[in-house]
């Protein structure tokens, strides 16, 4: 159990640096086609092209997952990844890269990690010991808050100093490491392999009829799918945009705050990473999330100064570890190992099936609804000017109260549902 734990640790670092060499990538991408169309739905459109396809694919793969072997899984469906961006930078080279063509790249990248995530998330629990899966969430939370704080950074940096092209050779660089310790160095366990070939579709019907029995882990899924549409119609979608707006276009104050929900990420994952688990998960994770929204949608809302702006930022990015870490804790001792696949697959089209959702509509409620509302001088406007104060942003910043309160309304009520509360009685 040991050496498949000490195993588990060498992939972890091998896909943290390959993670940071493709979010290089793509915030590099994003510096670039904002500087082609100069337009912030070109933008949004990058996320987008790469969640539905993902979400979509999510419902289909649970079965293949489960009846191959993971490795090849992983492997397969890093290459196909690696070779986007591989094409990104022919394109690049030969001076025939467009936007739309990023945005293919994304949906062909989106498909990939419907097979990669999922197969990634069985292997983790074929070679992470489950009392310490909890502390291996809060490895994964610190690692890729890390990347949220660096990637920025170094992206700017490289990207002044080298251009496109540079990032994108150190994000192959980055895969080919990663590929090779996969490769020669991890052997993921499995479970017999059923060699029947069968309908995706069956797939389908064996996960939900899983989640019919578990409702309470169902439940939990339907919760985090309206948790995530309130988090990315705010703070992952209009944030950047709002502190701009706010702060004059101070660029130094948006990298300020940006660096702070990374902070708070890390700080939080090194605390899940070493804490012993809790013993009621479930009411852990709603607990969680409302201290959220509570504390950092609403204080974003309210604050006008960067300093406020910054602590509403690690005060919603703290608490974020605890969700993630509880809520693996609970699948993998819920669901059987020959079963994972499917779950997870069909977890992850519920689950993040409103992200695209919210990105979209986020960034249509604030040009259209929320802006012109504040500027429109009515009493109800007048109220919120007390709370959000008044001028460009103060519509988005509107949007983060009526996500603070919803967010945490759902969160609070959440830990009563009858469903989720016996998950902590049966654990």
């Amino acid at each position: 159990m040991e050496e498949k734990f000490r195993k588990y640790i060498i992939l972890w670092l091998s896909q943290s640096v390959s993670g940071l060499g493709s979010s290089m990538t793509g915030f590099a991408l994003v510096l670039w086609a904002y500087g082609q169309s100069r337009s912030a739905m070109s933008v949004s459109l990058m996320s987008f092209c790469n969640y539905v396809p993902y979400i979509i694919i999510s419902l289909f793969v649970g079965d293949f997952i489960d009846r191959h072997r993971k490795k090849n899984i992983m492997l397969v469906s890093d290459s196909m990844a690696a070779a986007g961006s591989l094409a990104v930078l022919v394109l690049l080279l030969a001076g025939r890269l467009e936007v739309w063509n990023i945005y293919i790249i994304n949906m062909i990248i989106g498909v990939t990690n419907a097979f990669q995530q999922p197969a990634s998330a069985v292997a983790t629990g074929r070679l992470v010991p489950k009392e310490k899966i909890s502390n291996v969430s809060g490895m994964n939370s610190f690692s890729n808050n890390l990347i949220v704080v660096f990637s920025p950074m170094l992206a700017a940096f490289l990207f002044a100093a080298g251009g496109l092209p540079l990032i994108l050779l150190i994000d192959l660089a980055s895969f080919i490491c990663a590929f090779c310790v996969l490769l020669f160095f991890i052997q993921i366990p499995e479970q017999p392999i059923e060699k029947k070939s069968g309908s995706p579709f069956a797939g389908i019907a064996e996960g939900f009829a899983f989640l019919k029995m578990e409702k309470g882990i169902l439940y939990i899924m339907l919760t985090m799918a309206l948790i995530n549409f309130f988090s990315r119609l705010t703070y992952e979608n209009i944030l950047s945009p709002m502190i701009l707006a706010r702060s004059s276009e101070n660029n130094i104050a948006l990298g300020i705050v940006n660096a702070c929900m990374g902070i708070g990420g890390i700080a939080g994952g090194i605390v899940v990473s070493v804490k012993k688990e809790s013993r009621h998960k479930a009411v852990a994770i709603y607990v969680s999330a409302a201290l959220s929204f509570l504390f950092g949608d609403l204080m974003m809302a309210a604050g006008k100064t960067v300093f406020w702006w910054s602590a509403a930022a690690v005060a919603a990015s703290f608490p974020i570890p605890f969700i993630m870490a509880n809520q693996n804790a609970i699948l993998y001792r819920r669901i059987p190992t020959a079963m994972q696949g499917r779950v997870f697959a069909v977890r992850n089209a519920i689950q993040f099936g409103t992200i695209p959702v919210g990105i979209i509509l986020g960034g249509y409620l604030a040009d259209h609804v929320f802006e012109p509302f504040m500027d429109s001088g009515s009493s109800l406007s007048g109220m919120l000017e007390k709370i959000v104060g008044s001028g460009a942003g103060s519509g988005m910043a509107a949007m983060f109260l009526c996500t603070g309160i919803c967010g945490f309304s759902v969160s609070l009520a959440s830990c009563f549902n009858r469903e989720i509360k016996k998950l902590d009685c049966s654990d």
